[in-house]
């Protein structure tokens, strides 16, 4: 990843790049962002820079050792923290995971949580980083650093650290290693202990700029310019969004058609239908269905607004549109609210591991009650 590859962010380039040049490094730094604008790629290009060997004013230089090395992600000196989930035959630290890790990083050095999860096939385990992790980041850190200026710990969600491991890290960043930095990459720094909070310096990564992700969007997915723009507009400065708007993933398609099956059910009363679904939904594992149901609440938004018509307020892809057509007279001041908070109260006990199968049942049970409200 190198910061040419960034898409936007070109004033926090420069400030890095600047920061790099000065030897002005804090050890400990945190990259905060609200999704899909570039947290991680820009800490990796970061990395990748202060350990380029013949730096150019814009990016790494991409010939050195140094640089060959970060393109195989096979650093002696670059160390990945992130959350796994433990398997037979597995261990639970990140080492064991990292060729999957490589592969996955191969594909975008843009990714989620859940695009991390499915990857790795975690089914209904809650992906961690375990509290083993932490003796294995204290080992690594205290070898000599190999061949470059700086040795780099980079920490995917440390949202998701065991205890043990964040207390562990609490006394690597008060007590580092001599030219040891520790990257941090998070879109929930609210979740992560004040203590660790309160000893790095924090990075924001704002959403890309409109004009940008457009100019990336037609340079890189090779849309035209308008419809790079329209876009652009309903990513909300969010790249990973903009891919989705572009074509239906496989998971869009069928959290969209999971949500239609839901409303048709509460319309027509039918509760054959919704025990089938719910046992269906039962088994998709709890981060997908958390998200699904993240974007159920999305979904009524858009077609509340729908029925204003007001496109310029709408954020939905063809498929949702042509659905809301159809869809949105039905959701109006006087349920949507009622809905909305069902969905809600049916994320937080799925998160609190409620029986999934009671969870969606009983949530059609009272949306049945409502659509016709």
């Amino acid at each position: 990843m190198y910061f040419r590859d960034v898409v936007g962010q070109d004033e926090l380039k420069r400030q890095l790049i600047e920061a790099a040049n000065r030897g002005f490094v804090p050890h400990a730094q945190m990259f905060v962002e609200s999704g899909g604008a570039g947290a991680f790629p820009i800490a990796l290009a970061y990395a990748r820079y202060l350990n380029c060997t013949d730096r150019r004013p814009t990016d790494s230089c991409g010939r050195c050792p140094s640089c060959h090395k970060y393109d195989e992600l096979a650093h002696p000196d670059l160390f990945f923290v992130f959350p796994m989930a433990k398997r037979e035959r597995k261990k639970m630290i990140c080492d064991d995971y990292m060729p999957e890790w490589r592969a996955f990083l191969s594909i975008s050095p843009y990714f989620s949580f859940d695009g991390w999860t499915n990857h790795i096939e975690v089914g209904n385990t809650q992906p961690i980083i375990y509290s083993q992790e932490s003796e294995e980041i204290t080992r690594k850190l205290s070898y000599r650093i190999y061949e470059s200026e700086y040795r780099i710990l980079l920490i995917w969600m440390p949202e998701k650290m065991h205890l043990t491991c964040a207390n562990k890290l609490l006394k690597l960043v008060e007590e580092p290693s001599e030219n040891t930095l520790i990257f941090m990459v998070t879109d929930e720094p609210d979740t992560i202990l004040g203590t660790i909070l309160s000893r790095v310096q924090r990075i924001n990564v704002r959403a890309i700029a409109a004009p940008e992700l457009a100019e990336a969007l037609v340079r890189i997915e090779r849309l035209d310019p308008e419809s790079a723009r329209d876009v652009a507009r309903m990513a909300e400065g969010n790249y990973l969004k903009a891919k989705e708007l572009i074509s239906v993933s496989d998971e869009h398609a069928f959290f969209l058609e999971q949500f239609r099956e839901i409303m048709r059910n509460a319309w027509a009363r039918n509760i054959k239908g919704m025990k089938t679904q719910s046992e269906k939904l039962a088994q998709i594992g709890r981060e997908r269905q958390k998200n699904f149901l993240a974007y159920c609440q999305r979904l009524m938004r858009e077609n509340f607004i729908y029925r204003f018509n007001a496109p310029e307020l709408n954020y939905m892809n063809r498929q949702e549109a042509d659905f809301a057509a159809k869809f949105s007279p039905h959701i109006y001041e006087h349920n949507v609210l009622a809905i909305s908070e069902e969905l809600t109260k049916a994320e937080v006990h799925i998160a609190q591991n409620v029986n999934a199968k009671m969870v969606f049942f009983d949530m059609a049970l009272r949306i049945t009650m409502l659509i016709r409200k």
